[in-house]
């Protein structure tokens, strides 16, 4: 078998209702994974595109998040009614979904409009 174009990961961390942080998985991601599956199927990518699910990715306060490799291309709050517009457009086409795209000064930055302050702090 030929070595993947494409890998799309989802994130399904879950977290305690009660953490600081929210989950990407308590805000719909778990769904993302099947749809995934069947948009890259329905596409004629099969074999061509994993779509693989994981833990956390660590950017919780922009979920559900997607990050597409090679590309190192992160897409956050993506929703099922997402996915064929990610399939059709950034893996068919290669032209990544600028609407879901999370800005570089988003990623791994203590400052971001979407972090939320910690309960007690």
């Amino acid at each position: 078998m030929p070595k993947f174009e494409h890998h799309v990961f989802i994130c399904t961390n879950k977290r305690d209702e009660e953490a600081d942080r929210p989950s990407c998985a308590r805000q719909g991601s778990e769904k993302l994974k099947s749809a995934f599956k069947d948009a890259v199927k329905e596409a004629g990518l099969k074999g061509k595109v994993r779509a693989n699910e994981l833990g956390c990715l660590d950017q919780c306060e922009h979920g559900p998040v997607v990050v597409v490799y090679p590309d190192a291309v992160w897409y956050g709050f993506v929703h099922v009614k997402d996915v064929e517009e990610i399939v059709t457009e950034h893996l068919l086409h290669g032209r990544p979904v600028e609407r879901l795209r999370l800005a570089d000064t988003c990623l791994n930055t203590e400052r971001c409009p979407h972090k939320l302050v910690p309960k007690g702090k």
